[in-house]
């Protein structure tokens, strides 16, 4: 589409926002909501097909301006927390895709390098894992609880202990953006492999499956939360690197504020996975395996459509609306 048809096309809602923003023209949280959104689709297609124009500092101030109407404002909606969750969210995930994808690819090429260094070194995984830990977890296997390491403390304990923790490692990943995106590389790239390692680890001391069972009920959210965190470090450093028609600093400001939206999703579940780990894993040698694994299945599915299909579904139908 050619710009002056794009703004022909969409020029009646912009007006309209601007009224609303200038409180010219009353509109319920949900329908200044519904706007906002639309501006947001907008910002993303003009950033993508018109980088230059002038329609896209204009759009990102109508974006800020709405932005600030509804989550400002004395009156809250439920609805307008909703809409945050499942079209906000997956609107920038559908914008940010590639640095998603991204950090999914250095993951897995960790996990493989990973892997492959456990194989061929003996050694390799002491030195990733460390000799206390590696010489306790063998005790553990050879008395019959590969996890026993895991069973220290209570359930609360425990459970607030692992949340305040993986909530501080997703913050690092976050802010470590701030650094060209390098910091949150160097964190994925640890976790690959240290992941990878675990695993190839019981898998030479025949306790895979109670590895599976054990940690994937809680790490499926875990994990998946710290790739999406190292996606958001990634938002950052490309809105400082590569700023486009913006201003580096303008475009640094919408970097920073959209990659805190996408953190803020991972919470949930980040606070799922540290409930599950103290709860659930440390009884993973007392539960069926059908119902450990269907805990995991239940998991990386809904995890996965949240951050990998919904994206894509909220972005086709906003383009059929529109």
């Amino acid at each position: 589409m050619r710009e002056i048809a794009f703004i022909k096309q969409n020029k009646e809602k912009w007006l309209e926002l601007e009224e609303v923003i200038s409180n010219k023209n009353e509109k319920t949280p949900d329908e200044i909501a519904d706007l906002h959104i639309k501006i947001m689709n907008d910002l993303s297609y003009a950033q993508s097909f018109y980088p230059k124009s002038n329609v896209v500092p204009y759009l990102n101030k109508l974006a800020k301006s709405s932005y600030g109407k509804i989550y400002h404002t004395k009156k809250q909606d439920k609805n307008v927390l909703l809409a945050f969750f499942f079209e906000t969210i997956p609107l920038l995930l559908y914008k940010h895709r590639k640095y998603m994808y991204i950090s999914f690819a250095v993951f897995f090429v960790c996990f493989f390098i990973g892997l492959l260094s456990t194989f061929n070194d003996e050694n390799f995984a002491r030195e990733i894992l460390g000799n206390g830990y590696v010489e306790e977890t063998l005790a553990n296997i050879e008395s019959g609880d590969a996890l026993a390491i895991y069973k220290g403390g209570s359930n609360w304990g425990s459970f607030i202990g692992i949340f305040s923790n993986n909530l501080r490692v997703g913050i690092y990943m976050f802010l470590s953006g701030l650094f060209l995106g390098i910091g949150s590389g160097y964190y994925i790239i640890q976790n690959g492999i240290m992941v990878a390692v675990f695993q190839a680890f019981f898998y030479q001391n025949n306790s895979l499956l109670d590895s599976l069972k054990g940690i994937w009920i809680h790490g499926t959210y875990e994990i998946f939360g710290m790739i999406i965190e190292a996606g958001c470090g990634y938002i950052i450093g490309a809105s400082i690197l590569f700023p486009g028609a913006l201003k580096r600093l303008e475009s640094f400001k919408i970097g920073i504020r959209e990659a805190f939206f996408i953190f803020l999703s991972t919470v949930p579940f980040t606070f799922v996975a540290a409930f599950l780990e103290g709860y659930v894993t440390r009884y993973y040698n007392k539960v069926p395996g059908f119902v450990c694994f269907l805990i995991i299945a239940t998991s990386l599915i809904s995890i996965s459509y949240y951050y990998l299909i919904l994206p894509h579904k909220v972005a086709a139908k906003k383009l059929i609306k529109e």
